[in-house]
Order: C-alpha cells, then structure tokens, then sequence
C-alpha cells in the first residue's frame, strides 16, 4: 500500500483480502489469481485490463467513476430522499458516504469493519461483502431538481441549480409511476457481483438514515450497452445487440463533447460533471416473443443474429437510414436524425416478478449521460414518439440527475463544489 490513508491507491492486497477471498460469488470472468490489481482512471483514460480480474477501480479522478469505465455486469440504483434540513449535518453525510465509498470501491470494510469492535455497539460494516473481491465496483452520485427546489434556501444552493438539470416533460406513451421517479439525490453502484453492489448501497443507506431514505430502487443485471466496443456487444431482453455505437470510455474527444459539461457550460460547480437521466422502461415482453422475426427487425432496423443494420453485412457498418423503416427504432434515434444529438448509455435489464396477470415485469434500466440534457436525451426522446418499439414498451419510471465531477484526493468530497462558497 503506497499511502495507508488512502485506500484506492492499494496495491497490497486489503483487510478483506487477507481474511481471504474464498467466496467470489457471481464475479462473471473473475481469474482465479491472487489478490486485488490496481485499475487506474486518470482523467478520460480508462483502463479495462482489470476488467476480468474482479479488480478494484480507482476512485480518484476528474471525473466520477460509473460513467465511462467500463461497463460492469450488475446494478443497484437507489433514489435517496432527504429528510435533514440541517446543512452541516448533509454536508457530514456526504463526507461520511464519501470515505465509505472510497474504502468499499477498495474492496475494503467500511470504518473498523463488519467484527472485532465493540460488541455492545452496531458495526460501522454490515458484513455480507467480507471475502468478496471489490468487482470492479464504482459509486457515481447525483443530484436531483427536488433538491435545489426544496432544501435550495436551507442548504444554501438555491442559485446553483444548473440549467441544463430540466424537470423532464411528458413523453408520448409515458406512464410512470411516481414512487420510481424523482429523488433529490442517487447513487449508481455497478460492480460484476451483484452481493457487493447491494452491499455498497445498503452501507451508504445505513449510514444516511436520519439524514436520507430510499424513496426508490432498481436492481439490473446483463449489461445492455458497452463503453469496451472491443468486446463483444451486450443484448437486452428482447435478443437484440444494443449499444453498438456507444460512445467508447476511451474516446477523449466524444466524452468531451457530447458527456462531460465543460467550463462554459456553467456552473462551475459541474465542471468535469455529467447528467444523468434515468428510465424504468417495461418491455411488453409476452407480446413481443408473438411477433415475426422480419416484424421483430424491422422495429429496430438491425438483424436479430449479427447485429447489422439494414442492408449491411456487419454490425459495426455504418447504418443505410433509408434503407430502413421510416419508423424504425434506430433510424429514429440515430445521431442524424437528431441533429447530432449523442448520448453515453449504461443501460441494464430487470426483472422485477410478475404484474399479477401472469405477465413479467421486465424490461431495460435506462441510465443516459450527456453534457446538456436538453440537446441529448430530451431531443431524442421527442424524435420516438413515432417510433414502432413503442407498441411493445413503456416508460413507467423516471429520473433526472446532475452529476458533479470527480472526487480529487484523499481530502475531497461527494458534492465539495456543489457546498463550496465557490459554487
């Protein structure tokens, strides 16, 4: 370990390690060799060579991790409410969650760890991770327009709500359910075992409570885009390939223009920050397993088997528009339909049950960064109301996040130029 007080910069193997890392769960592709390998993240550079290894992903950077790392296999999203109206005390939860999260995306216990405090005391860690390898976890957090409307005055950010974070209007076909939308805050944990993204959320939801509760949360699994275009493109539930032209975590000049808000975006607070917007969209998937394969191909414009657009070979061809449906799915919501419009997807499936008529609910978690919400997701969507997917899904959640930069060193904090006299 270079520097003991900080924990992402271990190269040793950590605390957990040492109790041994016998139970590695569902880690998908984890090699079966020694302890924890360092995964760096400077700036826009990301590093996927850790990708199969259940590594740790650096905390540090310019920017927060979760966005354009690569894209890990599992999620759990949770929208926090606040409930404190005390600015010192949100402003010591931030912190707190933030050495939290700098130990647990370590692969570390959080504070002294789950055993061996005192034992008339509750734990500082709950435990279900201890022997877990770090699984590529990040933490990314954001906040939402609720909390600039309602805790503006209090917390003294009432002017800093950035333009770009729009409450997002009605869609054609929305139907969304109010108790999966919103949040004043989130966090998005992604990692390759499901047991520590959970771990992640409920150890930052315990150590938030008098301050924040879950007002809502998503569990995901089967990643359905990719930031890695190298490999092989994810599919979602409806056995299509999805996000092949996803804009790669190691494309610097894309990420610049079309995902990180630059310095005369505005505000300053959200220098090297994102925007995240947030869709539970449900798949009509008894319907769409009845329909045709051509019908099944020409909704979405590409073949089921390779991926190619239409009247291509390849997947990765550029796409003929007019070659396809005027109503087409990719025809729609590609970039030349859309005046360029470009947005980072993160996207992962669920399924959540059924509805109580027999049917799944299951569908695709749609998580979009983009530097101006406005000229990315908003002008998209606008452009699918005629899409011909929408006969087989509906948005039945929604979100909006602003989600400030990277957390610098040891010192910094989730949110410190959102609270700083600067903001």
């Amino acid at each position: 370990m270079t520097d003991s007080t900080d924990p992402t910069q271990a190269t040793a193997p950590s605390r957990r390690a040492l109790i041994g890392w016998g139970g590695a769960g569902l880690a998908l592709g984890a090699a079966a060799a020694g302890g924890a390998v360092a995964m760096t993240r400077t700036g826009d550079d990301v590093d996927p060579a850790g990708a199969a290894t259940g590594a740790a992903v650096a905390f540090h950077g310019a920017h927060q991790a979760g966005i354009a790392t690569p894209v890990q296999d599992r999620l759990h999203f949770a929208a926090f409410d606040v409930k404190t109206d005390d600015r010192a005390e949100f402003v010591r939860m931030l912190k707190d969650w933030t050495a939290a999260a700098r130990r647990m995306t370590a692969g570390q216990p959080v504070g002294e760890g789950a055993y061996g405090g005192l034992a008339e005391a509750p734990p500082d860690d709950t435990g279900e991770a201890l022997g877990l390898k770090p699984s590529r976890l990040t933490l990314t957090i954001g906040f939402g327009p609720s909390l600039f409307e309602k805790y503006g005055a209090r917390f003294g950010i009432a002017d800093a709500r950035p333009e770009a974070l729009v409450d997002l209007p009605h869609f054609a076909g929305d139907n969304l359910d109010r108790n999966r939308s919103g949040g004043d805050l989130c966090v998005q944990a992604c990692a390759d075992d499901p047991q520590v993204a959970v771990h992640a959320i409920r150890n930052l939801a315990r150590i938030g409570f008098g301050k924040v509760v879950i007002g809502w949360s998503q569990l995901g699994f089967g990643k359905t885009s990719s930031t890695t275009p190298e490999e092989q493109t994810p599919r979602n539930l409806m056995g299509f390939k999805d996000g092949t032209r996803n804009i790669a975590g190691t494309e610097s000049d894309r990420l610049k223009k079309f995902v990180w808000v630059g310095e005369e975006d505005g505000p300053r607070w959200m220098t090297g920050g994102s925007y995240l917007v947030a869709r539970r969209i449900r798949m009509h998937i008894e319907t769409w397993d009845r329909t045709s394969l051509q019908e099944q191909e020409d909704i979405i414009g590409r073949d089921k088997g390779e991926g190619a657009p239409v009247g291509r070979a390849k997947e990765r061809d550029e796409p003929f528009l007019k070659a396809m449906k005027p109503d087409a799915h990719v025809r729609l919501a590609h970039p030349d339909s859309n005046g360029g419009a470009t947005i980072l997807r993160r996207g992962y499936s669920f399924t959540d049950g059924t509805d109580g008529l027999g049917r799944l609910d299951a569908g695709l978690f749609f998580l979009a960064y983009q530097r101006d919400v406005r000229e990315g997701f908003v002008r998209i969507q606008r452009n699918l109301a005629l899409d011909s997917l929408n006969e087989y899904i509906q948005h039945v959640g929604s979100a909006v996040f602003a989600v400030p930069p990277g957390v610098r060193d040891k010192d910094d904090w989730w949110g410190s130029t959102l609270f700083s006299k600067e903001a």
